[in-house]
Formats: C-alpha cells, structure tokens, sequence
C-alpha cells in the first residue's frame, strides 16, 4: 500500500508538471492564431486538429507531453501494486503541486486561499488514505462490467462534447474537461487490466486481448480534450474539472468494476464523505485564486493591473469608444 501511494502522489507531481507546460504553450498558440474561439465555436475538430500539428513543434508542449508519457508510466506502476479505489483519488493532488507551479509562473507568492486551498486538500487526501477500509486495496475485474462502464463513458463524453459546442469559453472548458477526466478514469481501469496481462500472460495474449486497443483509445481521446480545454480556459475549468472528475468516477470503478469490498461501516463512511467534502471544498477555493484563474496574467503589488480606459482624443470631432481588454 505505502508503494503505490508513494507512486500515486509522484504521478499527480507530474501530471500536474505536464498540465502547466502544456497549458502555457496551448494557451500561447491559441492566443496567437485565434484557435481559442475557434474550440469554443461550433465546429471543434478541425481547428483541435490544426492546433495539435503546431503544437508538436512546440519544444515547451514536447517537454510537457515527455513528462506526461512518465507520469502515465508511474501511474500504470502505482495502480499494479495498488487498486484503482486507491491510486486514483490520490491524483488529485495535482492541483495541490499545480498552484506553485502556476505563482511561478506569475512570478508572485501564494495568497492565503491559495494556501488554504492546499491544506484543504491535502487534509481530504489524508483522511482518505489514513483512515482504514476508506481506500480499498486489491481486487480483480468483473469484464462484463468493465465493458459496460467504458460504453456509458463513452455515451456521456459524446453528450458532453456536444453540449460543448457553442457554448462560451469557461462552460466550454469545464464541459470537455469533464468529458476528459471520464476518458482518464476508463484509462485507468484498462490500464491496470493491460499491466497485468502483460506480466501474467505475456505479450502474445495481451496483443490479442481488448483492454490494450481500449486503453489507447481512451487515453488518446482524454489527451484530445484536454488540450481542447487548455486552450479555451484557465486551469480553473480545465485543471480543476479533471482533478474532481477522474478520482471521482476512477473510484466508483474501483468499487462496481472490480471485487473489492465496499467501505460499509460507519466510521468509513463518514470518513469518505468527510474527505470528498475537504476535496470539493480545497478545489473550490483553489479555483478561485487569481493565478489559478489567469496564469497569463501577471500581478502587480499583490494585484492585477486595472485595465486602462482609452480617453477622447482632442482636437477631433468624433470621439472613439473606449475598450478593456478580455477578462474571461
């Protein structure tokens, strides 16, 4: 248990790593060629497509998607040794490691509900994980029921996808944010399944079985909207949609989808809901921090710089409207 939770919190490191770099060149190549409003329009693929063959020549998104690739390696070694009830929640404790992240890249320290936000969460992680029979331990699929989970996934990510569409920025992101924590958690699930077929069977069986060819799907559909939602939101709404969404619906897998025994007693229970509640509650206020919000922005004196209004110029008989910059 203290090995995968070892890898487990070293997986959100650097999921949250490779979230922050490839926001930053996402959000710098959608600003710069309008492939932002374009995501969050009507038609979402072909400009998704078009931002992806830039992005691949981007050295800051390549760093990020090489961190991503071992992060995906940790998390696969976590969930051999661990279960998917167990490995997963501790995921979101990226959005803990991203806010550092993200005042770094503000150049600014971390405000007091920053930091709350972190002992918030870090308070609901360990409860989850202290507290006996909380977080299962082992356990093997139920097939039939792994299937039948990955096709409803699969039906909500197409609703929320098309829900998306035409919709504004903020709704947009958190949408297909949601869309991909649920690719996440069903590639959590094949993951753990594809590991152990290749160290049991062997390569030959895993080749033939299904969970491998699942496995690729998912996680390559879950990478496809998460860089639709860098590139229209701010971690906020991407980040923080997909840290909620994948430990959540990853942990009702671990108890459905597989034999595990399900916390029953009322001390476990009531430690659940009591690390859920923390978990909820640490986010919000994360996602409520200016940098968190707006990365690009960076403050002054502890403060955004107020927008400058344009005046009337002199000497002209027409006076030009004044204008703000965006604040979404």
């Amino acid at each position: 248990m203290y090995l995968a939770l070892a890898l487990g919190l070293l997986a959100g490191f650097l999921f949250a790593a490779a979230a922050s770099l490839q926001q930053h060149a996402a959000r710098g190549t959608a600003t710069a060629t309008n492939t932002g409003d374009e995501l969050a329009g009507r038609s979402m693929l072909r400009p998704l497509f078009a931002l992806l063959r830039r992005l691949v020549r981007h050295p800051l998104w390549l760093t990020g998607w090489c961190v991503n690739l071992l992060g995906f390696l940790v998390q696969a070694a976590a969930l051999h040794v661990g279960s998917v009830a167990l490995v997963q929640p501790l995921l979101v404790t990226q959005l803990v490691f991203a806010m550092p992240l993200s005042t770094a890249w503000a150049r600014r320290w971390p405000t007091f509900l920053e930091w709350l936000g972190v002992l918030v969460i870090s308070g609901g992680v360990a409860t989850f994980v202290l507290v006996r029979e909380v977080a299962p331990v082992g356990g093997e699929p139920h097939r039939n029921r792994v299937v039948l989970a990955a096709v409803i996934a699969a039906a909500l990510v197409g609703l929320l996808v098309t829900a998306s569409a035409g919709r504004t920025p903020l709704v947009h992101a958190t949408l297909v944010s949601v869309a991909a924590g649920l690719c996440f958690a069903i590639s959590a699930v094949l993951m753990k399944m594809t590991a152990d077929d290749l160290l049991h069977r062997g390569v030959p069986a895993t080749a033939v079985d299904w969970p491998g060819y699942g496995l690729a799907v998912s996680t390559f559909t879950g990478l496809l909207l998460e860089q639709s939602a860098f590139a229209t939101g701010s971690l906020s709404a991407a980040v923080a949609a997909m840290t909620i969404t994948n430990p959540l619906a990853s942990y009702l897998l671990g108890i459905l989808a597989f034999r595990v025994q399900a916390p029953t007693s009322p001390g476990a229970l009531a430690a659940l809901a009591g690390s859920g509640a923390l978990l909820i509650a640490g986010v919000a206020a994360l996602s409520r921090s200016p940098t968190v919000r707006r990365p690009d922005v960076v403050p002054e004196s502890g403060r955004e710089s107020e927008p400058r209004i344009a005046t009337p110029r002199k000497r002209e008989h027409r006076t030009e409207p004044s204008s703000t910059p965006d604040r979404r």
